[in-house]
């Protein structure tokens, strides 16, 4: 019996050692789990190089556009999942609310508090600033030169009728991205303004793609012209698709400019490693690789040549008036739900009517159809709440609303509201648009089709 036990020692010794070392430590390896919108051009030379200075931490990459990312977090809380890491504060903001991030330390990079009049990092302490994303807009340069359109310069530009049919957006219910600016702008100029510039961007729109990633790549192949669209998604090759060589990025005047952040899930098992990849990513060495040309981002590190410094005040979306991300969160749901209903599903609608009040508001009117017209653009251009009305409306009804949960009664009905107050103004503008029609049309249509 003892020589079979010998046996049976020495064969498992032998297996032990046939087993390459390489093995042996890759089971030893610490796992850490980052969920993160940036797409493997950004994400992999931060990657690399963390797992080269900590050869003890293996790195598994989540990658979802910002607002499935935050789903993620929010309802698979049985996977694994340590760091977010994305370009959107209002997704913080939401996972903040939701008790979902922990506490975690300011690391010294030198920065200001605030750039652009936005705090670097979060007030409370849940999540830190490592670089500046830029939101504006791209354009493919021989698409404008064969459709003979002038270069846009800022937002205000994009509401001009000579861009009706070329331009392309993501809706906020898919992309943090187009979430924050749409929320930026709102906040910048006020309810009604602000929808009413929407309305007027909404009537230009060519399509509202599917993915944040698909607006550059929609540019770039010529499908339509100019897009609305962050950074490193304007040219970064995972997502462009096509030949994106006349894809040209402009940040304009009134540029939005925001922190991209991270932070650490509450939820986080391992914490000690998350701690460490955030020391990476605000190291001097995590720092300069936002300057390389497939990042291309503005480092905060002082240091740095190209950093956001304290004097980094411009007039922009963020300088009148900061921006407030609680806000954005509590009404996130709110935003999108009526964006979907005024915007994206009646893009057709609204391009139509939009074209033809452009067409009347030409001809040499007299006052009772300059009368006529000026209300139908205030019509056309109204929300389907007031401001005053979204204010007050009960927060459950405005939050975000988890992708799979049933509405309440309430929420159906707020919506059924909602789309019936969209349906009547869009009514109304057209009888008034048929209205200020001339009996033989001098534009060339008999009558105004309905």
């Amino acid at each position: 019996m003892g020589r079979a036990i010998l046996t049976a020692i020495l064969t498992v010794w032998a297996l032990i050692a046939s087993i390459p070392m390489g093995a042996v430590q890759a089971e030893d390896q610490e796992e850490l789990s980052v969920v993160t919108s940036y797409p493997p051009s950004f994400f992999e030379p931060f990657r690399k190089a963390f797992e080269a200075d900590n050869p003890g931490i293996r790195t598994t990459i989540i990658q979802r556009n910002t607002a499935s990312a935050s789903r993620f977090i929010l309802e698979k809380r049985g996977t694994s999942a340590d760091i977010f890491w994305a370009s959107s504060p209002d997704s913080f903001e939401l996972l903040k609310q939701k008790h979902e991030l922990s506490k975690i330390a300011a690391r010294p990079t030198g920065a200001p508090e605030k750039v652009f009049g936005y705090p670097v990092n979060d007030p409370e302490g849940y999540y830190l600033g490592f670089a500046l994303s830029g939101y504006g807009i791209v354009y493919n340069a021989s698409y404008l030169a064969q459709n003979k359109l002038p270069v846009p310069k800022n937002w205000q530009d994009l509401l001009n009728p000579v861009y009706s049919g070329h331009i392309g957006i993501t809706s906020p219910s898919r992309s943090g991205t187009t979430h924050l600016i749409i929320e930026a702008l709102l906040q910048t100029y006020g309810w009604e303004k602000g929808w009413a510039m929407l309305s007027q961007m909404g009537g230009n729109l060519s399509t509202v793609t599917a993915r944040s990633f698909g607006v550059a790549a929609g540019v770039a192949q010529r499908r339509f012209g100019i897009g609305i669209t962050i950074d490193f998604l304007a040219k970064a090759p995972d997502f462009a698709g096509g030949d994106n060589i006349d894809n040209i990025f402009v940040l304009p005047p009134d540029s939005v400019y925001v922190p991209a952040s991270i932070a650490i899930l509450s939820r986080a098992r391992n914490k000690k490693a998350a701690e460490r990849f955030v020391d990476f990513l605000l190291s001097p060495k995590g720092q300069a690789l936002l300057l390389d040309p497939a990042i291309g981002r503005i480092p905060l590190a002082a240091h740095l040549p190209t950093a956001a410094g304290a004097d980094g005040e411009t007039e922009g979306l963020f300088k009148s008036k900061a921006f407030d991300p609680r806000l954005s969160a509590e009404r996130y749901g709110l935003i999108n739900l009526i964006f979907d209903d005024y915007i994206v599903r009646r893009r057709a609608t609204l391009a139509r009517l939009w074209k033809r009040l452009a067409q009347l508001e030409a001809l040499d009117n007299q006052p009772d159809r300059a009368s006529t017209l000026a209300r139908a653009r205030r019509l056309l251009g109204t929300p389907p709440l007031s401001a005053r009305e979204a204010e007050t409306l009960d927060r459950s009804l405005k939050a975000a609303l988890p992708r799979g949960m049933a509405r309440s009664p309430r929420q159906m009905q707020m919506a059924r509201d909602l789309r019936n107050t969209i349906e009547h103004n869009l009514a109304m503008v057209e009888n008034l648009l048929l209205t200020a029609s001339p009996p033989r049309d001098d534009i060339g249509l008999n009558r105004y089709p309905r």
